[in-house]
């Protein structure tokens, strides 16, 4: 069972990663959010791609659903963390993080 301190460990361990207040919420970025922490420190939302999203979804039903909304066809995921491995929060992490670097200047 995973914590909101696990969370909060984990992603500041991700290179570049600060945590700043985002609404009621903690969030941790690098370029843009990749993961708010709520108040209660029970869930989280992860900003997945959409593919990224159903997969988790589909794995972890118990655990994952998209938040509901325009925020959620975005890709934004709640978690709930009383149901997740830490195993599992460090790779969602990972996966949110990814995409959250800072994008490449397009070639011209």
């Amino acid at each position: 069972m995973a914590t909101g301190e696990d969370l909060r460990r984990i992603a500041l361990s991700l290179e570049g990663t600060v945590e700043a207040p985002h609404f009621d919420r903690m969030a941790f970025k690098v370029a843009r959010n990749y993961v708010t922490l709520a108040a209660d420190s029970r869930t989280a939302n992860f900003k997945f791609t959409p593919d990224e999203q159903q997969f988790k979804c589909m794995m972890l039903p118990e655990a994952f659903s998209p938040v509901p909304n325009a925020w959620g066809r975005q890709g934004w995921t709640t978690a709930d963390l009383s149901r997740l491995a830490e195993e599992d929060l460090e790779n969602a992490l990972r996966m949110a993080w990814e995409r959250a670097q800072p994008r490449k200047p397009a070639r011209r």
